[in-house]
């Protein structure tokens, strides 16, 4: 059997394993419903005009994300467990809730910065929105009209964020932990400064937008700054474990990592 017929059999599910895999993060996602109080930003709170800009921006993206995920099946088939999973990772960090008393809402990790490393920035945003979809229509978690504004903030910055973090931290000498640790830590911190400027700019007050971008912003640190480190080092652990089995996945998605060679 030649190289790439082994690597496409690994890479291979059955359609068995597949239900079943769903089947597991479907439960574990019910188990969690009753804990979920107000995560991402919840139906009816932002304005209709930037409810349609924020769809504007993140169908965009979702579309990006759409070509390219099609332009890389096309070209190997055997990405498509990866996306996969990563897909259903995001759906489960992004439903563990932390409650912020201040804000009467809730921080949570978001995966999509880890999933940008593995998959790339693109895929992972539209990974990230399919999830962000599911989570809105049967956990009420976030909402329809506010589903653009959620993309942008966790699916596409996320990502993007993550994705340039660790490509810079590489640049810069960062071994593969390091580099993914910044990806998460960075990129999860930036989904909630996204999201704080998303509530200042849609529901204003008297003090002016940057006083309450940095107030609400402020609300989410005391939980989401141990989050952050959270995800960072988980973050870290996956990409490091991946480079160490399967360099070529991330070669695939972060074309420096295959430039610089494995790294420790």
């Amino acid at each position: 059997m030649k190289d790439g017929d082994r690597r496409e059999s690994r890479m291979r599910c059955s359609p068995g394993i597949r239900l079943a895999l769903f089947m597991a993060v479907f439960a574990l996602a019910v188990q969690l419903r009753d804990r979920v109080y107000a995560m991402h930003i919840a139906e009816g709170i932002l304005p209709g005009a930037w409810a349609g800009l924020w769809y504007g921006v993140a169908a965009v993206f979702v579309a990006a994300g759409l070509y390219v995920m099609s332009r890389e099946l096309r070209r190997d088939r055997s990405r498509g467990p990866q996306m996969a999973l990563m897909g259903a990772l995001i759906f489960i960090f992004s439903l563990l809730p932390i409650p912020v008393p201040i804000s009467g809402t809730c921080s949570h990790p978001c995966g999509t910065p880890m999933a940008s490393v593995v998959i790339g920035p693109a895929v992972s945003a539209l990974m990230g929105g399919i999830a962000l979809l599911f989570q809105a229509l049967f956990f009420a978690h976030g909402g329809i009209t506010t589903w653009g504004a959620n993309v942008v903030s966790m699916a596409v910055v996320g990502s993007f964020a993550g994705f340039f973090v660790y490509r810079l931290s590489r640049r810069l000498g960062a071994n593969t932990f390091l580099a993914a640790f910044f990806a998460g830590f960075v990129g999860d911190l930036c989904v909630y400064l996204v999201t704080a400027l998303q509530l200042a700019l849609g529901v204003p007050t008297a003090a002016g937008v940057l006083s309450r971008w940095g107030t609400v912003f402020v609300a989410f640190l005391p939980t989401q700054l141990p989050l952050a480190v959270l995800e960072g080092v988980v973050t870290g652990g996956v990409v490091a474990a991946i480079a160490g089995r399967r360099p070529e996945m991330l070669a695939e998605a972060v074309p420096v990592f295959a430039r610089r060679g494995r790294g420790n």
